[in-house]
């Protein structure tokens, strides 16, 4: 994959960033006005700038990296299923998904699709994105950069999360990206009954 298709596919996560912004903003409207208490906000920023700085950094170290097709193809295939088990966990929470943790009393817990068999999977999604994304085309300084940082933002961002469901009586969702409650996260993206 040359750097023009690279850079394409960056170009094409990045649209797929804002829909996720868009919808996470339209969902923490609802999710506020149905008395929502917002938790973790003096992380938030740094998240949204570290996803940032990790298309940026794709985009910068990859013309000085060539394309290794085992490689290459094989981090695509990850990233594509990065992005699969991330738009599962939007679709499973719905309006609750959110990128900020908001905890929406009396929201029962989410416990169907990906989160049956995982506590946070939108965070396993951006784990294995972030790591395969910047693979793509070898660029293994970007790839670990952001898996480092994002380790130290996400031990973080789970406690957030964690103490946010412990407030209200373990109802919601343990991934904030996952239930609008809670994005990321944003259980990159929510907590159900937690907002992220």
């Amino acid at each position: 994959m040359p750097t023009t298709p690279y850079l394409l596919l960056l170009a094409l996560v990045a649209a797929e960033r804002i829909a996720e912004l868009v919808t996470a903003r339209r969902n923490a409207v609802r999710s506020l006005a149905r008395g929502a208490r917002e938790y973790g906000r003096g992380h938030y920023p740094a998240m949204v700038a570290l996803h940032a700085a990790l298309l940026a950094g794709c985009a910068l170290e990859a013309p000085y990296r060539p394309f290794l097709p085992v490689l290459g193809w094989t981090a695509l295939g990850l990233a594509v299923a990065a992005q699969g088990l991330r738009w599962w966990c939007v679709a499973t929470l719905g309006p609750r998904w959110n990128t900020r943790v908001l905890v929406v009393p009396g929201l029962p817990l989410v416990t169907g699709g990906p989160y049956r068999w995982l506590r946070h999977p939108n965070y396993v999604a951006v784990v294995a994105e972030g790591l395969a994304l910047p693979l793509v085309h070898s660029a293994w300084l970007t790839a670990t950069a952001f898996t480092v940082l994002n380790a130290l933002l996400l031990r973080v961002r789970i406690t957030c999360e964690d103490r946010a469901l412990a407030t209200c009586g373990g109802v919601g969702t343990p991934d904030a990206h996952a239930a609008a409650a809670g994005p990321g996260i944003p259980r990159t993206s929510g907590l159900p009954g937690v907002a992220p």
